[in-house]
């Protein structure tokens, strides 16, 4: 009997790798907000009873980091009392849950990176709804994965890498927090890795992923340029300034290293990404290629 796989949150970056990499064989189902809202537990109730999903990939989120210190209400209702909904669903189903969080559960301020076992210590409202996610779902069905990242990017809808790409071909200067640090994700790897959790079924608690490596904003921004002005995706490099976040006040703060420690989880799921600056080099030649279709 071929196993059925529910990926909610089809038209997100993440949710769309999820799609471009699924594994040969199963039967996929890939629902976004306009198919399933999660915040109606009558509604998740309704898609479990019709599609009866083995396994479910959560990567639905409210991701605007800035807009949740205003809409709070809204930021929780989609990062952690939906998950919850999916979480109470999978445990009445027999389902399993896969769940994607995020680095934004910790302050930052460890000097180290972050454990899975880590105390959490969020900073803004963004943080707070994902960590608030984190233990729904775990009260739900506490055999649930949960898989914390951050910095993601891809083809894929919006992210840092595509806006640097925008205003690199706009400007000729351009100014980037040079003091928060963490780790380029590129959802593919990111998207392999949850389908590697799903090949292990024995598999729950909190893990984390992301590429290998570290940066800043800044860094982050030059190595675009430079791998960009190589595959002719710019014409000319911009001038880069680097500058503390103290010069580019945000509605919310940030946490100053968010990076995570991935050791373990990387032997959990066999599975070792490449430098950060590999998977951008990659992720850029497909946007090339796709450019030029």
């Amino acid at each position: 009997m071929t196993a059925t796989a529910l990926i909610i949150g089809a038209q997100g970056q993440l949710g769309q790798e999820l799609q471009a990499t699924a594994p040969v064989g199963l039967c996929v189902y890939a629902l976004g907000r306009a198919e399933l809202d999660i915040t109606d537990p009558a509604a998740v109730r309704r898609v479990f009873s019709e599609l009866h999903p083995d396994v479910v990939l959560n990567a639905a989120a409210y991701t605007a980091v800035d807009r949740a210190e205003g809409e709070e209400h809204l930021a929780f209702a989609i990062n952690a009392e939906g998950p919850g909904h999916l979480a109470a669903a999978c445990a009445s189903a027999g389902s399993r849950l896969i769940h994607v969080s995020t680095d934004f559960v910790f302050d930052g301020e460890s000097g180290h990176p972050y454990l899975p076992a880590a105390e959490p210590n969020p900073l803004g409202a963004y943080g707070r709804s994902k960590l608030a996610g984190e233990r729904a779902v775990h009260g739900a069905c506490p055999a649930a994965v949960v898989v914390r990242t951050g910095w993601v990017y891809s083809r894929f809808g919006s992210n840092f890498v595509k806006t640097m790409l925008r205003l690199m071909g706009e400007r000729e200067r351009l100014s980037v927090v040079c003091d928060q640090v963490g780790t380029p994700t590129w959802a593919r790897g990111l998207a392999l890795a949850l389908w590697g959790a799903v090949d292990r079924p024995l598999l729950q608690g909190i893990y984390h992923w992301s590429d290998a490596g570290v940066c800043s904003w800044y860094d982050f921004a030059v190595a675009i340029a430079e791998e960009a002005l190589a595959l002719g995706l710019l014409q000319q490099a911009p001038i880069i300034e680097p500058i503390p976040g103290t010069a580019y006040p945000t509605p919310a703060k940030r946490p100053a290293c968010s990076v995570l420690d991935k050791h373990a989880s990387w032997a959990a799921l066999e599975r070792v990404p490449p430098h950060w600056r590999e998977q951008l080099r990659v992720m850029l030649q497909a946007l090339q290629e796709q450019s030029h279709v």
